[in-house]
């Protein structure tokens, strides 16, 4: 699945990029259907707060309209709707930007702090933004939260696996 979050949606979407998810966030204050026709082309699930992006014609089965406001509940409703695997694969794109992540090189890696270093074993690089990132502390704390969200919310089996269901 990959989607698309409109402004209002920051922080999920960036949790979403956390666990692995292909997701654009849109900035700007672009209008309504300059986001769906976005979504349409490059085939993403638009995700949203506003109602009126519904009355579009083409919205059926790639509008996703999340009616709660804070980011646990609003993870909670979008796993009820898409069976959300918060565990899909964690850490493997940009939080900047959204583009893959790979190995750092020796000389990418170098460009880390000292006492960094020396703590961590595979740094990954985001050729895109050209960061460097490493599990640390923040890391392990979002590891967390994006395992809680995937023992709260996809409680049966099928849930548990990454779900291609879209209604395209």
């Amino acid at each position: 699945m990959k989607f698309l979050c409109d402004e209002m949606l920051q922080r999920l979407g960036s949790w979403l990029r956390a666990a692995g998810y292909d997701t654009l966030i849109a900035q700007g204050g672009r209008s309504d259907y300059e986001l769906l026709k976005q979504a349409l082309a490059e085939d993403r699930l638009l995700i949203t707060r506003d109602r009126k992006l519904l009355e579009h014609r083409r919205a059926p089965g790639t509008v996703i309209l999340l009616d709660c406001n804070e980011l646990d509940d609003c993870a909670r409703e979008l796993s009820q709707k898409l069976s959300i695997n918060w565990l899909h694969q964690p850490f493997v794109r940009c939080m900047v930007c959204n583009s893959s992540l790979r190995p750092a090189t020796e000389n990418e890696a170098a460009t880390l702090p000292e006492k960094i270093k020396s703590q961590i074993d595979s740094p990954l690089y985001c050729p895109s933004c050209q960061k460097v990132y490493w599990d640390g502390g923040h890391v392990d704390r979002m590891r967390i939260r994006l395992g809680k969200w995937q023992s709260e919310f996809n409680t049966d089996e099928s849930a548990q696996a990454d779900s291609s269901i879209c209604a395209h």
